[in-house]
Formats: structure tokens, C-alpha cells, sequence
């Protein structure tokens, strides 16, 4: 998805822009009038195709509406829409959704509306290449690129290589609801953002009316696309400021890199400590026990004072790793002897209590609603729910053995409520990639109606590896390790066909011509020829006069006189064309296809 997200900026002709608002950011530049970027023609094109593709799209707002009530509109009546809200934006009220968490309180989401959704899209698109060029290394949280492994394996090399074994653990009082309106302001202002349109448009976001509760004071609504980079704006200050303490502090001291700057601040009375956060969750680990509760006493007052962020007293905390363990985003990472040796300690990780217990209840509703319908479909859920658990709890080093612990438990589940419904299966009852996945595991199993039972247990401990510093969105070598490019499609032909969509056509059926021509390289869906800019042509699978469908999967991208051909009727056309473009037996297949769904007879 994030690979996709990056290559549509390639489509509609923005990369490069992205790329120099990424290059003056590093270089400390101040940006003004950035809402004549936000409010541009192929900005807000490009919104649209990411919301689109977001599953989050589908959910309405308080106006009821989802993207489908909206991918009827023509390309310029969508943008005229947003356009209009940039001049003078006046958010709609947002939906309050009430999310239950796995310790049995809920989590409150505020939903806003679909084109609010987009108008925040075209805003945050703007603002990451600017934001990303400030942001800490070792922040991880709703971040291009990075995720919950790469902050387990940074946490883990800080312990094994670095040898820090003093955590401090700090819990803030719900963040999310408590962030101030007036400081977040000035962050962004302090990140060379001096776009005074921008910062009202963005005040206005924070105080959008609650349906129901009234407009807040304080906080960022989760759910909003906005609250994400608005989170990492707030925390962002606390990185730096931890990082400056030892990490990336400023010395006279002449050195060449780091590891020979660090001897020279050891004979120092500093603090040596280091941060690694995702999201609102975050560790700082240092060398000392007396460092680490003199580092808990300094975040502490740095949250209240500067950040008007509370922390929990009975929380926060100052854990010695070697003697407990320290829950990071579902592990629980302990520092444990190396083998026998005195001296040497390494990070060692489980589930932690809560992450089993939330693993335990979805793998149980999961086999309630296998017993109510059984079937393919509730078995196959069942399979996703635990292949999720193995994926994400795979970074944990008794990964193994947690799950069997769980496997022992649920098996009693699973004979109580399935034990007439499944039967016995075997290895190669599984589908290939299946297979390919679980081989070498040795296990009874299950399945009904040919859909096999994933064994829980069945997953190995995989090493996570830290996050490249040099993956980057907005520079051509950090992408270089993400994707190889467009090297198949012509960007002359891809800056075309973005620049020539068709007005009276709707804005659905403009995005998904673009995508169609991506997904077949270049190429002709029947002849395999490339095409060029003026060559090719959008076919609708189903005519449209008589199904209204705008849909990817109703349009194949022809070329042209394959296109002819297979609307035309005339006999001694057809034996032209066709005499001209010397089809194969498999290419005339396909194209019957097409003209028996276009209600033609087959050639």
C-alpha cells in the first residue's frame, strides 16, 4: 500500500515537486503560500486516488456520504468542490465511533466527513515531505516506511550492542485527547511552516464540532487522516530534546564521528540515554540506574512544562531490564545472560500478558463463528486471524513457544465447539501457499468443506531488521531501495494520459483509466503492443450506456484498432483489421471475450 502511495505521486507528475519541498526543508528553509500547492488541480487528483484506496473510504461521516457518493462527479466538478473549501474552510462535524479496546475500555474515534477526508489528504501531502525532514530517526509511529519492527529492533540493538539495560517506561494521560491546540500551532510554526492560511485552516481541524459533544478544547481527533503527523509534530520536540542530551549533542570536541565523540562525553556528568518511539509509546534507554531516574524526573517535567502533556505516576517508571521486563507495543523484552558467560546480556522477547489475551479472544470469536456458519468463508477468517498473530508476534524470540501455550489452551475450544462440524485433513489438503508456509511443521489438522485449519502454533522467531536511515520517500536514492521506478511505462506517455483526462467523464472513471494502463505496463490487453500517447484507447468491459460501471476491473487498456475491432460489425472490416494486426489463436480468444460482452458475435 505505502509502495503504491508512492508511485501515484510519480502519476500525477508530483514527485519531483514532493522531492525539492523535502530538499528545502533539510536545509532549513521557511515555506510560505503552500495552499496554492494544496489547492492544485493535480494535488487534489492525487488525494482522491489515496482516500479512494483507503478502506476507511467506505466509512460515512455525518453527512452519510462515502467515496461512491462522490465517484460519480466529473474530474472538475471535484475539484472545483475542494478548491472551494481552501478559500473558506468551514469543517462539517465529525462522527464520534466508540472502538473497544483489548482491556475492555473503548477508544474514541471522530470520523469527519468524505470531503473533509480529501481536503485533509490534500493538506497532509503537502506537509510530509516538509514534516519528514524534521523528524527524529528513532520515531517510528505513522511514518512512511517504517513500522512496529523496526522500532522492536532498534529497542533490541540498544540492549545487545549498546549494552543499556536501564529503561525508563513513561505512560502520558491519554495523549491523543490532550494535546494543546496553542503549542501544536507553534510547532509547526517552529518547522518553518509560516503559511498563515495554512495554520487558521489547521486551528479550524483541531476545534471540528463533535456530533454530540461540542467542540473540543484540546486534543486531536483520532481518525482524522491529519491526527497522525500532528502527533508526531507534538512529540517530535521531546526526540530532539532527548537526542540532544547525548545522542546528537552539540560539542566543541573535535571528532570525527559519534563513536569517538561518545568516550569524551562519558567523562562528563551528561546523561547518556536513548529514545526510541512509535507514536504516543515510547522507551528511553541509559547506561546508568542514577541516569535513568534522573532522565525519568527531567522527561517528566518536560511533558508538563513544555508540552502540557500529564503522565501517570503509578506508570512511569524506571525498569532494570536484567532483573524485569520492560512491554513495548505487545513484547514484553527482557535483557537475559548470554549462554553461560558472566559478562554479556541479550534482549530475549514474549507476547506480552495483554497481547495473549487479546490473541486468545479474536482466535475465540473466530471459532464461534465457525460453529454458528460453517463454512469456507468463517474458516478462512479464522486462518487470517492467526497468520496476522504469527506475522506481527514472529519479531518475538519465544515466539514458539507462546503460541503453543496458546494452541494448548484453545485446542479444549476448538473440540468442545467444532468437534462435529470438522474433519480430519492432511498437508496437501492445504493450498500451495499455504504449503509452502507451514512446511515442515508436523501437526494434527482439521478443515470443513475443503478449507483446512492454519495450526497456531506453526511459527518460527524472524529477526527484525533495523530501518535503513537512507529509505526515504523524497529523494531518488532512498526510493531506489523501495521500488526500481516505472521502467516499463514511458513518463512522457504517464504525464499525458494525467493531463488529458476527459471532462465529462466522471472522476472515478479518470483515476481508473490511469490505473488500468499502469497495471498492463503500457500495453494493449489483447495485442500485448506498447502504446503510445495517442494510440490507445479505454475500453468499458461492459458497455457503459448499459451498466454505469467506471470500476478497474470494467476497463482494458486497447489499442486502437483493436479497440475498432471489437465493436465492429461490418465482415469485411473485420478481415481487414485483423489480416492487418495478424492476431494469434490465444490474442482472438481474449478478443471474442471482449466482443461477447459487447453483445458482438464472436469473429
Amino acid at each position: 500500500m505505502k509502495r503504491k502511495k508512492l508511485r501515484h505521486n510519480e502519476y500525477y507528475n508530483l514527485q519531483e515537486c514532493f522531492d525539492t519541498l523535502y530538499a528545502r526543508s533539510v536545509n532549513g528553509e521557511k515555506f510560505y503560500g503552500l495552499i496554492e500547492l494544496m489547492s492544485s488541480k493535480e494535488n487534489i487528483r492525487l488525494a482522491y486516488r489515496n482516500i479512494k484506496r483507503n478502506t476507511g473510504s467506505k466509512t460515512h461521516g455525518t453527512d452519510k456520504l462515502t467515496i461512491k457518493d462522490i465517484s460519480h462527479l466529473s474530474v472538475e466538478a471535484a475539484i472545483v468542490k475542494v478548491q472551494n473549501m481552501f478559500d473558506n474552510y468551514e469543517p462539517q462535524k465529525v462522527r464520534r465511533v466508540f472502538i473497544p479496546k483489548a482491556n475492555g475500555k473503548v477508544r474514541p474515534l471522530g470520523i469527519p466527513t468524505i470531503w473533509d477526508r480529501i481536503f485533509q489528504q490534500c493538506i497532509l501531502q503537502v506537509l510530509d515531505p516538509i514534516c519528514e525532514a524534521k523528524f527524529h530517526k528513532h520515531s517510528y509511529g505513522f511514518r512512511p516506511n517504517r513500522n512496529t519492527h523496526h522500532a522492536i529492533a532498534r529497542f533490541k540493538f540498544l540492549i545487545n550492542q549498546s549494552s543499556l539495560h536501564h529503561c525508563i517506561d513513561v505512560d502520558t494521560k491519554g495523549f491523543f485527547d490532550n494535546v494543546n491546540h496553542s503549542k501544536l500551532l507553534k510547532q509547526i510554526w517552529s518547522l518553518g511552516i509560516k503559511d498563515k492560511t495554512l495554520l487558521s485552516i489547521l486551528s479550524k481541524l483541531l476545534k471540528a464540532e463533535i456530533d454530540g459533544e461540542g467542540i473540543p478544547t484540546k486534543g486531536t481527533p483520532q481518525g482524522g487522516l491529519l491526527s497522525p503527523l500532528l502527533s508526531n509534530i507534538v512529540l517530535n520536540e521531546l526526540d530532539w530534546w532527548i537526542s540532544n542530551q547525548w545522542e546528537t549533542f552539540a560539542s566543541s570536541y573535535e571528532y570525527k564521528n559519534n563513536f569517538s565523540k561518545y568516550p569524551a562525553l562519558k567523562k562528563s556528568k551528561l546523561k547518556e540515554c536513548f529514545i526510541v518511539r512509535y507514536a504516543d509509546d515510547f522507551k528511553v534507554l541509559c547506561r546508568t540506574r542514577s541516569q535513568a531516574i534522573r532522565m525519568n524526573y527531567a522527561i517528566r517535567d518536560f511533558l508538563k512544562n513544555r508540552l502540557q502533556l500529564e503522565t501517570s505516576e503509578e506508570k512511569s517508571k524506571v525498569i532494570n531490564l536484567k532483573k524485569n521486563s520492560s512491554e513495548f507495543l505487545g513484547f514484553s523484552i527482557k535483557a537475559v545472560r548470554k549462554g553461560k558467560t558472566k559478562f554479556g546480556y541479550v534482549a530475549k522477547s514474549n507476547m506480552s500478558k495483554s497481547a495473549k489475551a487479546n490473541a486468545t479472544n479474536k482466535i475465540k470469536s473466530a471459532i464461534k463463528a465457525i460453529q454458528k456458519n460453517p463454512s469456507k468463508e468463517t474458516v478462512w477468517n479464522f486462518n487470517t486471524i492467526v497468520m496476522g498473530i504469527q506475522n506481527y508476534y514472529s519479531a518475538a524470540t519465544s515466539i514458539t513457544k507462546n503460541l503453543s501455550e496458546l494452541n494448548f489452551y484453545l485446542r479444549i475450544t476448538m473440540f468442545n465447539r467444532l468437534k462435529n462440524l470438522r474433519t480430519d485433513a492432511n498437508f496437501h489438503d492445504m493450498t500451495k501457499t499455504l504449503q509452502k508456509r507451514y512446511k515442515g511443521y508436523k501437526s494434527k489438522m482439521y478443515k470443513i468443506q475443503n478449507m483446512v485449519f492454519v495450526p497456531i502454533y506453526a511459527q518460527r522467531y524472524k529477526t527484525s531488521l533495523a530501518f535503513s536511515q537512507d529509505t526515504c520517500n523524497y529523494t531518488s536514492k532512498g526510493r531506489e531501495k523501495i521500488h526500481k521506478g516505472l521502467k516499463a511505462i514511458s513518463k512522457e506517455v504517464l504525464s499525458s494520459i494525467m493531463k488529458s483526462f476527459i471532462p465529462n467523464r466522471t472522476i472515478e472513471y479518470n483515476d481508473n483509466r490511469i490505473s488500468k494502463f499502469i497495471a498492463q505496463y503500457g500495453r494493449c490487453a489483447i495485442s500485448g503492443m506498447e502504446l503510445g500517447i495517442n494510440d490507445w484507447h479505454c475500453h468499458h468491459k461492459n458497455p457503459y450506456h448499459l451498466s454505469k460501471d467506471d470500476s478497474f476491473s470494467n476497463l482494458a487498456i486497447l489499442h486502437e484498432s483493436v479497440h475498432r475491432l471489437v465493436h465492429l460489425k461490418d465482415s469485411d472490416k473485420i478481415k481487414a483489421l485483423i489480416k492487418v494486426l495478424n492476431l494469434t489463436k490465444r490474442q482472438m480468444e481474449k478478443l471474442n471475450e471482449l466482443r461477447l460482452q459487447c453483445q458482438n458475435q464472436a469473429i
